[in-house]
């Protein structure tokens, strides 16, 4: 045993005296893509297979090297390519989601020169969105509202119905009335537009609700949760059982809101990275750090 750890230290020893600042910088660049992956899987069933997977290649690697088991050596071997190329089949969706989300970042640097003259105009649609989900809140009227920021909703504006209207409460209030035409489904606001209504949102699969002690949120705070995961869009669910309001934005949900934290979490999100230079937009889309809150 003594013997391990001092060949161990004898080796350390013998990396570290050939290190320049150009393996300094080499390791902190491999450092960083493996922290970003992380990052990006943070709070993902994927998270949590990619540990697996990372324990059961060390592992491996570990038994591959005693030479006392030759047979199950030569097992390990033979299996671990076949395991590496099962990752990209069993991350499929998980590493859509991510190159999306770093295509996304692209975008920040055109966004943010766009938000800042934007930001007069939607205060009134943020106005008009919390005083309708106020309304709505009140007499328990269902609802959701979606607002688009720089990813484009065009394919889910096409599965509703166009209206091209100037958000007010009253035209909120008359959507989501129970039992109209439009009242199922989502609105998509853009800008001080509201584009389309009955639309059809992607549901969640995270199973984020299904770990929720709160059973009674049904298929609006799926599609809510839905839109957020393949968009940087940001939705506004008020429940219909409850009459409780509820913003999403990134797979995460902040519930439980009156109208003053409503809209200040709107006038944060919505237009896009207010305030923020391009830099730090980039890795607030990049590296996301929403948290739910009860």
């Amino acid at each position: 045993m003594s013997n391990l750890i001092s060949d161990l230290i004898n080796n350390l020893i013998f990396i570290f005296e050939r290190m320049d600042w150009l393996s300094v910088v080499d390791i902190l660049l491999v450092t960083l893509f493996f922290f970003s992956i992380l990052r990006l899987l943070r709070d993902t069933q994927a998270l949590v297979l990619l540990r697996g997977i990372i324990l059961l290649i060390v592992l491996m690697g570990f038994l591959t090297s005693l030479e006392v088991l030759p047979a199950f050596s030569w097992l390990m071997r033979t299996t671990l390519p076949a395991l590496l190329f099962a990752i990209p089949v069993i991350f499929a969706p998980e590493i859509r989601r991510a190159l999306e989300r770093l295509g996304r970042a692209g975008t920040i640097l055109n966004g943010n020169r766009a938000s800042r003259s934007a930001s007069s105009g939607n205060q009134g649609t943020i106005s008009a969105i919390v005083s309708a989900a106020t309304s709505l809140s009140e007499r328990k009227h269902g609802a959701l509202i979606t607002l688009q920021r720089l990813d484009n909703l065009q394919a889910y504006v096409q599965s509703g119905v166009l209206m091209n209207s100037r958000v007010t409460p009253e035209l909120l209030l008359q959507v989501f009335y129970p039992n109209t035409p439009l009242h199922d489904g989502a609105v998509i606001i853009s800008g001080t537009k509201l584009v389309a209504a009955a639309c059809v949102m992607p549901l969640s699969a995270s199973g984020v609700l299904s770990e929720s002690p709160d059973r009674q949120m049904g298929l609006r705070h799926r599609a809510a949760l839905g839109i957020s995961e393949v968009s940087d869009a940001i939705a506004i669910v008020v429940s219909e059982e409850t009459g409780g309001i509820s913003v999403v934005h990134g797979g995460r949900m902040i519930r439980r809101l009156d109208a003053e934290r409503l809209e200040n979490i709107l006038q944060t999100l919505y237009p896009p990275y207010p305030s923020q230079k391009w830099i730090t937009g980039f890795l607030a889309r990049f590296l996301p750090d929403h948290r739910e809150e009860e």
